[in-house]
């Protein structure tokens, strides 16, 4: 009777949870934190696979039709590699030979030039590019992200550019005369969808670093 009664405490908090937008058992990138500066942490990233887009926009906009594009390519708009049927049984979605992949988190984004952004979805870490679908929109590429280590500062609350603009100067600043040097721009990791709570959204801007 015990387990029966933990089983359906747990089915509700799940429910309860998704209700809100709480991540719940959302995969994301395997990392190592190395060290911290105050309350920034220092992490590293192995090698991965992302899906990404470049958009044009102020940010607000520019995230949310890149997401709209990745969130086409991991819902079955892409063409299954040949090799994936001879090798695999595969989870299909619909009849158009289409496979559905696992959403991950974070979203990731970018600046790339003027009110351009490069917006990235991790793909699950069971894949390896060989086996990932090919996505059918043309805007939307694989690549392979080599291992970096970022400093990284987070934040709760809806990410707006005010609130990215002032982690991203207490991120610089607390890594000013530390012992790591900033590399390239900072870029912000979005945790949970639109509908999550604010003050239970993760967000993060983290920089690639390396060790001075």
């Amino acid at each position: 009777m015990r387990h029966g009664l933990v089983a359906v405490g747990a089915a509700l908090m799940t429910t309860a949870c998704s209700t809100v937008g709480v991540r719940s058992g959302t995969e994301e990138p395997a990392y190592q934190s190395v060290a911290t500066v105050g309350e920034i942490d220092i992490r590293l990233y192995g090698e991965r696979i992302a899906a990404q887009t470049e958009v044009t926009g102020n940010s607000d906009a520019a995230r949310n039709q890149g997401f709209r594009r990745l969130a086409g390519y991991i819902f079955g708009g892409n063409a299954e590699r040949a090799s994936i049927a001879m090798t695999a049984p595969v989870s299909q979605a619909g009849t158009g030979g289409s496979q559905t992949i696992a959403m991950t988190a974070p979203v990731a984004q970018t600046p790339s030039g003027v009110d351009r952004w490069t917006v990235q979805f991790f793909m699950p870490a069971a894949y390896a590019m060989a086996e990932l679908p090919i996505p059918n929109d043309p805007t939307v590429e694989l690549v392979v992200v080599p291992a970096e280590t970022y400093a990284v500062v987070r934040f709760s609350g809806v990410g707006s550019v005010r609130a990215v603009e002032t982690h991203k100067a207490q991120l610089l600043a607390g890594l000013a005369g530390s012992g790591w040097t900033v590399l390239g721009e900072p870029v912000v990791w979005f945790y949970d969808p639109p509908w999550t709570l604010p003050p239970m959204r993760r967000n993060e801007v983290a920089i690639r670093v390396e060790p001075r």
